[in-house]
């Protein structure tokens, strides 16, 4: 998977409604996770993963989806929530909207239709974060939505770790991230500090006109990195 593919958790107990989605958000550059109930989904989270937006239906066989939403929503879970449900009454929609979902579509749906929803929710929980959905400065550009990295015109193709620290970057932009907080971030507590160093490296050698003499990932001596605002 490559940094321009952002994942997406389908939670949803019909296999053709699984299938549809797989298929057809995965042609429009989408990386998809499935779970059939609330449990296959609890476990996929719990395994470390976080996605980019969930689309969510509300009829699980095990839990609720209001109940499930809630529960993610009471535990500080920030990801976008789409629903996607064959409830159409109000009451339904409300309580979806109120337990925390950023949107709501009822079945039957239109493919294009969802993926606008579902980029429109990335890009608004970025906005909300107080996130650009496009980060730019000098000839470095980051779009947080589609998770595109482009020096001028010229794509970059970055791991999913070398992306990982520069989107923390870039939402701390112009502020020092010690190595502690990247390293815990992005490989968890207990992780040496050997293996930023060797990313940051990594990131300067396919984003820096000059690797040796950094200009927008800079290092703060025995503290950590920093990235040049936004122009």
């Amino acid at each position: 998977m490559t940094q321009s593919a952002p994942t997406v958790l389908v939670v949803d107990d019909e296999p053709q409604i699984r299938r549809l989605l797989r298929t057809g958000l995965g042609t429009q550059g989408f990386a998809v996770a499935e779970a059939a109930d609330a449990k296959s989904a609890e476990a996929w989270l719990a395994g470390g993963e976080t996605p980019d937006v969930v689309i969510l239906d509300l009829g699980l066989p095990d839990v609720s989806g209001h109940v499930l939403l809630a529960r993610w929503r009471a535990a500080g879970a920030a990801w976008p929530v789409v629903i996607l449900s064959s409830r159409t009454d109000e009451a339904g929609i409300v309580e979806a909207l109120e337990c925390g979902a950023d949107d709501y579509l009822t079945k039957p749906f239109g493919m294009a239709e969802l993926i606008a929803r579902l980029k429109v929710a990335i890009r608004h929980r970025l906005q909300a974060q107080g996130e650009r959905p496009v980060f730019r400065t000098g000839a470095l550009t980051v779009d947080l939505v589609h998770r595109i990295v482009r020096i001028g015109e010229t794509e970059i193709k970055l791991s999913p770790k070398e992306y990982d620290i520069l989107r923390l970057l870039v939402r701390n932009a112009g502020k020092v991230l010690t190595h502690h907080y990247l390293l815990r971030e992005v490989w968890g507590d207990g992780a040496d500090v050997q293996y930023l160093r060797v990313y940051i490296r990594y990131l300067r050698q396919k984003l820096e006109p000059d690797p040796e003499q950094p200009t927008y990932i800079l290092t703060e001596t025995g503290v950590g990195y920093r990235l040049k605002a936004a122009d």
